[in-house]
């Protein structure tokens, strides 16, 4: 259990007070920049404003304190929005539940079992792309917000909702629409100015003040929820067979997703702080952090890349930052929480859009599709639009098995089963003579079920008894090429040919070994190198087994 260590631990080894101040000092900047966008993460999910504190402040802490990394700030995230929104809309609260804390034990389940480097697996293309489409389904979801539309119905599908943004948008609210164009307006500009204060929280504030000294007719939060100071109180959701069945598949996805973001923003982190995250206590933190949040009436969280970042350039270096900010927005909750009834919803949509923005990755996406392979932007496609037609589910899925399907193919191009030619059939350039009654082919690439047809059919050789397959350039062989070389290998008993097998690697002769085709065509037949083969070609041509 060494490496399920905690590096809170680690880093209070020998921590000092000069540590201290600084991660004071970053935890209380997150805070203010956690503040407005859990708030608005937490409205993009369907869900109440104050549960997206709850949200930053359970799982915050306990992800800082038990997590791999030592600068990885939790909480709600974009990614969530829509799948959250999905699952309470289908199933309510007690199903939102039940899925956060179900996708919380698989987390732990996937940390204990050392699956952290798993996630490797995940195409790059799959993650561009199905981030691209959830930017794209934030986006449509806040249009009704953003432009204050009268929805005569509340969809729930991305589709959907563009249609019904469509077929409203007569009764727009230029006063709401101004209110948001103003609000993104300082979230673009107000960096320039400064970047000590979040500009998140400018446009909060300064917006938030014109709506109510103006009495501009704009909906604010406080017009659509009832806002509750009341910090997170432990609530045991009722489950049934019934409920888990219904929200595994959503525990799932939110599982997959927490470990993908979170483990992308620790490589992130780790690239700005020179350190090494523990990719399997993370995945055990993000566990117990979801299922935490859940009995504290939030939602799901996961490795926040932008609040790590901050905590890092504002000299975090330990996790007393992440457990400090939770204890900031906890403060915030009890204290100033009343005062997010009189934000705008247009501003929260401005925030937003922002999110949206910087989570799309569109130079990413341009540049791939200029220099990458047409079926690595054909799965990147793919991913986005069924991310934004259908949900994460879908595109995760048919993504993989598209990735999947490509990369097979891609092995099985590069699979190589070609003879040698020989000097006395004018090939000036082989180096190595080969008696007449040897034929040698060499065997290039991964041999598996997908090129298992290239082995050959071994017909009427004429003088040649003895079959050399140089095996040195294949690391793998599965089950199913290796019943094509026991087919040859048989094909050839049958003529009289005798098989020697040339540097067989480790994991193929493995294989040999187990199926039995190693004890069946004799272990002198499986020889180190080309020039042994040849020799034991030289044997068996002397002996009495050439032609038996």
């Amino acid at each position: 259990m060494k490496d399920l260590t905690p590096q809170l631990i680690d880093s209070l080894k020998h921590y000092s007070l000069k540590d201290l101040t600084k991660d004071l000092t970053a935890g209380v900047i997150v805070a203010i920049i956690a503040l407005p966008l859990s708030i608005a993460l937490a409205l993009a999910s369907g869900v109440p404003p104050e549960q997206g504190l709850y949200t930053a402040i359970v799982a915050g802490f306990v992800i800082s304190a038990l997590g791999g990394s030592k600068v990885q700030i939790a909480g709600p995230t974009a990614a969530f929005a829509t799948i959250v929104a999905g699952i309470v809309s289908r199933s309510g609260m007690e199903g939102l539940a039940a899925a956060t804390i179900l996708a919380g034990l698989i987390l732990i389940a996937m940390g204990l079992l050392r699956m952290g480097s798993l996630i490797k697996f995940i195409p790059y293309t799959i993650t561009t792309g199905f981030t691209a489409g959830i930017a794209v389904t934030i986006l449509i979801g806040q249009l009704k917000d953003f432009f204050g539309l009268t929805f005569t119905r509340a969809p729930v599908e991305t589709v959907e909702k563009a249609a019904e943004v469509a077929r409203t948008f007569h009764t727009v609210n230029w006063t709401a629409a101004l209110v948001g164009c103003l609000a993104l307006a300082i979230l673009i500009l107000w960096p320039k100015v400064s970047k000590k204060i979040p500009a998140s929280l400018i446009a909060v504030v300064a917006m938030s003040a014109a709506v109510e000294l103006l009495r501009l007719p704009v909906n604010t939060i406080g017009d659509l929820y009832t806002i509750s100071n009341a910090p997170p109180k432990f609530v045991l959701p009722a489950l049934s067979y019934e409920t888990i069945a219904a929200v595994l598949p959503d525990a799932f996805t939110i599982a997959v997703l927490a470990a993908i973001e979170s483990l992308l923003s620790a490589v992130v982190a780790d690239e700005m702080i020179g350190s090494r995250h523990n990719s399997n206590m993370e995945l055990v933190a993000q566990g117990v952090g979801n299922a935490a949040s859940a009995l504290f009436g939030g939602i799901p969280a996961t490795g926040a890349i932008a609040r790590t970042a901050a905590n890092i350039k504002n000299g975090g270096r330990s996790p007393v930052a992440g457990m400090v900010h939770a204890v900031v927005l906890l403060l915030v909750l009890i204290l100033l929480m009343p005062y997010a009834a009189l934000i705008p919803m247009p501003c929260i949509a401005a925030i937003l859009f922002q999110v949206a923005y910087n989570m799309s990755g569109w130079r990413t996406v341009v540049k791939m599709a200029k220099h990458s392979p047409k079926s690595d932007v054909a799965v990147l496609v793919v991913t986005f639009l069924l991310t934004v037609l259908f949900d994460l589910v879908v595109a995760i899925v048919v993504g993989l098995s598209l990735a999947c399907l490509l990369f097979m193919k891609r092995m099985a191009d590069v699979a190589v089963v070609k003879e040698w030619e020989y000097v006395e059939d004018g090939a000036p350039g082989r180096l190595k003579p080969v008696p007449p009654h040897v034929m040698v082919y060499e065997i290039t690439g991964p041999m598996f079920f997908g090129a298992a047809d290239k082995i050959p059919h071994i017909g009427d050789k004429g003088p040649r008894r003895v079959l050399i397959l140089r095996m040195r350039a294949v690391p793998a062989l599965d089950i199913t090429a290796l019943n094509g070389l026991r087919r040859l290998w048989e094909e050839c008993g049958r003529s009289g040919i005798q098989v020697i097998f040339s540097h067989v690697n480790e994991q193929p002769l493995s294989v040999f070994r187990r199926s039995g085709l190693y004890d069946q065509a004799g272990a002198e037949n499986f020889v180190p190198n080309i020039d042994a083969a040849l020799e034991r070609a030289a044997e068996l041509a002397s002996g009495a087994e050439v032609g038996a």
